[in-house]
């Protein structure tokens, strides 16, 4: 199950069990519909494949002592291919 899913389709869950379901604050089970479950998608996702592809910041960094414009040229091209590869609120 996806826990993230529910915890923001049903804001009123509090615990999710794999096995038992989904359940308020009272311990009432709370109907989930899976099919939206599974559908849903983070709006937030592309932060996290970004993240991860990302050059080094101690590559700009080292342009910037070494005065090296074609360095930073570079890791600004580089970060800017990652942000369109993941743009914002695409899975």
């Amino acid at each position: 199950m996806n826990h993230k899913a529910i915890y923001k389709l049903y804001p009123q869950v509090v615990t999710v069990d794999d096995g038992a379901g989904a359940f308020d604050a009272q311990g009432n089970k709370v109907e989930i519909d899976l099919t939206t479950v599974n559908a849903w998608q983070d709006p937030e996702a592309y932060k996290y494949a970004r993240a991860s592809e990302y050059p080094p910041i101690t590559d700009y960094i080292d342009g910037v002592v070494k005065g090296d414009q074609v360095q930073i040229d570079k890791y600004i091209a580089d970060c800017l291919a990652v942000k369109a590869k993941y743009p914002k609120g695409v899975a």
